[in-house]
């Protein structure tokens, strides 16, 4: 069990979706977080982003998509600061290798983790692919994390590969924009029926994701709750861990 240093914080945040639906209003966005990382800089012991940072992220061997390089450069500033900066790969920046790892000592996980902090024990993933149905992505996202389609990508030239890549975000961003808006209910929301399975057999105190975009704080049992972070296109909302409880927080500069 680890403690949480007296007066320090644990933030969670995710899907930035950086790059959609243009240069301008992402870069709004992407001004926007860098505020954000700022305000809290004094008391983040600890920053989870919990996926999609990117609507589209591939590294070449010698190639990074262009821009971000104020969000890139303002997390390399908290890590150099101390501050352990945490990523759960998302289903849009799921081919990540080393570059976080070696350029902001970044902790990157591709699956879901669980940690414990003051005898209080969370459970936290991005979320794609959990819980039931969505069988077509499941094995869509089998093909994407296989390490030979990956090579096979990378012969691609960036602008050729990068270019297709965006497309088929963008596609899918207009497939399931309008159901990110609504909940669909505690008996059809599959992440929330993952948590429940979960907790049938092993307590966790809170269950985090992403991918959803839609802030969410459900009472699972007494004394266990499922948060979806919503995200930082339409909600710009954050979790925070003080020690003793979570709360999910909406942010306004």
């Amino acid at each position: 069990m680890a403690l949480i240093s007296p007066g320090k914080k644990i933030y969670f945040l995710s899907d930035f979706h950086l790059g959609a639906p243009d240069y301008s209003s992402s870069l709004v966005r992407e001004k926007k977080i860098v505020h954000f990382f700022d305000s809290i800089k004094h008391d983040a012991e600890q920053i989870f982003i919990v996926g999609d940072i990117f609507d589209f992220w591939y590294e070449y061997k010698k190639v990074i998509p262009k821009g971000y390089v104020r969000l890139l450069g303002k997390l390399a500033e908290l890590s150099d600061a101390g501050i352990q900066l945490h990523f759960f790969v998302g289903n849009h920046d799921m081919w990540v290798k080393d570059y976080f790892i070696e350029e902001l000592r970044m902790k990157v996980y591709f699956e879901p983790q669980t940690f414990e902090w003051n005898n209080i024990k969370f459970y936290i993933g991005h979320g794609d692919g959990l819980g039931p149905g969505d069988k077509g992505y499941k094995m869509m996202k089998k093909v994407f994390r296989n390490s030979f389609c990956q090579w096979l990508f990378g012969q691609l030239h960036p602008s050729w590969g990068i270019g297709l890549a965006n497309y088929f975000s963008r596609k899918s961003r207009e497939k399931t924009g309008e159901t990110d808006k609504h909940f669909l209910g505690e008996d059809n929301e599959w992440l929330i029926i993952h948590s429940r399975s979960i907790l049938a057999k092993e307590h966790f105190d809170y269950f985090i994701f992403g991918h959803r975009h839609l802030p969410l704080d459900i009472q699972l049992s007494v004394n266990s709750r499922y948060i979806n972070l919503g995200d930082w296109i339409r909600s710009f909302t954050y979790a925070v861990f003080d020690g003793n409880k979570l709360e999910l927080k909406y942010w306004n500069a």
